[in-house]
């Protein structure tokens, strides 16, 4: 399939390809699950295609309702990525789950800076790690799957002009959670989010992971 025909459809029907699949079982594992999930979500734009993989990470059709896109935040995310900008993610568990083949994007983890200013003021330590990347945040792809802490964080960062090309940020939880997220979505900043308490770190994760096989469909030879 030519660069030039992703570039219209970007949807692969007719071609599928899973990055993350190493193994043949794998591969037809995710391919059947992509299946079903084009006919039970649609399959029409990026943003179905999204739907469809974080549908399917959480079991769940009814997660593809709960999504939320904000100023155009897939072509923000392949633009990033085709710069090799940092990915920066509130836990090691959305850190770990990110697809490093395809791309050259350093994927860090907030919990590895910051603890300093986390004994200081008492904060969560990936809301700290945040604020101690503060200078890398600029031209960046967040994810936060886990901490709402952090996405507020975040946000007060980007009132005061600190602006990641996109933010994904699907914290779960009752404590902040569906706050946080609408919060971000009053930001002018491509984001990607769910409405209410559900989310989590596969959502996070999976969102990132398709913008990342999109980007590999389109430069790959």
């Amino acid at each position: 399939m030519s660069k030039e025909l992703l570039r219209h459809g970007d949807t692969t029907t007719n071609m599928y390809i899973d990055p993350g699949a190493v193994t043949r079982e794998a591969y037809e594992i995710s391919k059947k699950s992509r299946t079903l999930a084009r006919s039970m979500v649609g399959d029409a734009n990026l943003e179905d295609r999204l739907r469809q993989r974080c549908s399917v990470a959480v079991g769940d059709f009814g997660m593809a309702d709960l999504m939320r896109f904000s100023h155009d935040p897939i072509p923000a995310a392949l633009t990033a990525l085709c710069q090799g900008a940092p990915i920066i993610t509130d836990i090691r568990m959305v850190q770990t789950g990110i697809q490093k083949k395809g791309h050259t994007s350093e994927v860090l983890c907030a919990l590895d800076f910051g603890a300093g200013i986390a004994q200081e003021r008492g904060i969560t330590r990936s809301s700290a790690g945040f604020i101690a990347l503060r200078e890398t945040l600029a031209g960046s792809i967040v994810v936060i799957g886990n901490a709402p802490s952090a996405l507020l964080s975040l946000c007060e960062m980007v009132k005061e002009g600190i602006f990641p090309a996109v933010i994904i940020g699907t914290p779960v939880g009752f404590i902040n959670a569906a706050e946080s997220k609408e919060l971000l979505r009053t930001m002018n900043i491509p984001s990607i989010s769910t409405e209410g308490t559900r989310g989590g770190t596969p959502v996070a994760v999976a969102a990132l992971n398709e913008c990342i096989t999109i980007f590999i469909e389109r430069h790959s030879s």
